[in-house]
């Protein structure tokens, strides 16, 4: 097994270099979980995902605990690991919670944001994607992280703001999930830009309203995308 591996790191010494591979792993198979490359309900095992990353087993096996800690793998003593299949419950529950932290961070942030801040958040609503071409649909999620987030930092509350983005990380899998089967960009520009405009206003309760509906309309989306697919990717 070359032990350099993801990216070679032969020269990294000891224990250095096993948490450094363990950390890259992780990272590695985390991206692939959320951007769909490993999709809900795969099974993969040590031995697979070692020769896949060119690294010993060690650091898979340490990477995948951490990703069941998170709930993105499930392991099966003897089989192996399961990309954790989404639940309608686990998606509902998950926008709930992330319903009532952003939409505190939008009332905070009506109160707090710059004007160069409104003007970035403009842009990242206008940003779109291609359906089914993956360096625009990336592009397209991670503004869409940066859009909610610029919004959260905006509250002004960094325990609030820790909160929020650690539900949007959870939601990113979702997003990109609900992304490839249907295209979503009007009704994201047209949220995003009501949102700002709320915002622009100064007005809490109205920012709040605006991404509360936001989250709704996201929410059902993505569902109903995710149900008529017929993927496989959605359990009850």
């Amino acid at each position: 097994m070359n032990e350099a591996g993801i990216g070679g790191m032969a020269d990294v010494p000891g224990e250095k270099r096993g948490k450094s591979l363990t950390e890259k792993a992780y990272a590695v198979l985390r991206n692939r979980i959320i951007t769909g490359a490993m999709p809900p309900g795969m099974e993969v095992s040590e031995p697979e995902l070692a020769e896949q990353l060119e690294v010993s087993k060690t650091p898979v096996r340490e990477a995948m605990a951490r990703l069941c800690v998170e709930g993105f793998m499930e392991a099966f003593p003897r089989r192996g690991y399961r990309v954790t299949p989404v639940t309608v419950k686990d998606m509902n529950d998950l926008f709930a919670v992330r319903g009532m932290l952003e939409g505190t961070a939008a009332a905070l942030a009506a109160k707090n944001l710059t004007d160069d801040e409104l003007d970035a958040l403009d842009r990242l609503a206008d940003v779109t994607y291609v359906i089914g071409e993956e360096v625009s649909t990336k592009t397209f999620v991670d503004s869409n992280q940066e859009f909610h987030s610029a919004i959260a930092r905006g509250s002004r509350n960094p325990r609030l703001y820790a909160l929020v983005m650690s539900h949007l990380e959870e939601c990113a899998r979702l997003f990109y999930m609900g992304a490839r089967v249907r295209d979503i960009n009007p009704e994201t520009n047209d949220d995003h830009h009501r949102i700002v405009a709320m915002l622009r206003a100064r007005d809490p309760e109205g920012a709040r309203d605006a991404i509360l509906t936001h989250n709704e309309n996201t929410r059902a989306g993505i569902l109903g995308a995710l149900v008529a697919s017929g993927q496989g990717w959605l359990t009850l």
